[in-house]
C-alpha cells in the first residue's frame, strides 16, 4: 500500500482491503473514510468489510462516496464536515487516491 501524504493530518492511497487496517492504524491514524461508491467496480472490496475491521480495530471509519469524474459541492460539503467530524489524522481511500485528494484540496482552497 502507497499512502501519500497530503498534509499532517490527512493522507489517502488507492483501494484498501481489510487486511491493510492493522497498516493504517500502525501508520498512526485515528480515521478512514472511503470515497468509493459501493459496486464501483468488480471485485472491490465491500464498504462493510472494510468499515468493520476499522471498528475493530478501532479507528472510526466514513463512507463519503464520491463517482468518480462527476464532484459536486455536495460531496465537497459532505466530505469537509466528515474532517470536522473525525479524529485525525484521518486517512482516505478511493480507487487510485485521487478522488481523495482532489477533495481536500478543494475543501483546502474554499477554506471549508
Amino acid at each position: 500500500m502507497d499512502i501519500r501524504q497530503i498534509s499532517e493530518e490527512y493522507a489517502v492511497a488507492a483501494q484498501i482491503t481489510a487486511e491493510d487496517i492493522a497498516t493504517v492504524k500502525a501508520a498512526g491514524f485515528k480515521s478512514i473514510i472511503c470515497n468509493r461508491p459501493e459496486g464501483e467496480e468488480a471485485g472491490q472490496p465491500a464498504v462493510e468489510s472494510i468499515a468493520r475491521a476499522a471498528e475493530e480495530a478501532g479507528l472510526s471509519f466514513r463512507h463519503v462516496p464520491v463517482v468518480s469524474g462527476a464532484m459536486t459541492m455536495d460531496d465537497v460539503t459532505d466530505m469537509a464536515a466528515a474532517l470536522k467530524e473525525l479524529p485525525g489524522p484521518v486517512f482516505a481511500y478511493c480507487r487510485s487516491g485521487a478522488r481523495s485528494a482532489n477533495l481536500y484540496g478543494i475543501i483546502k482552497e474554499r477554506g471549508l
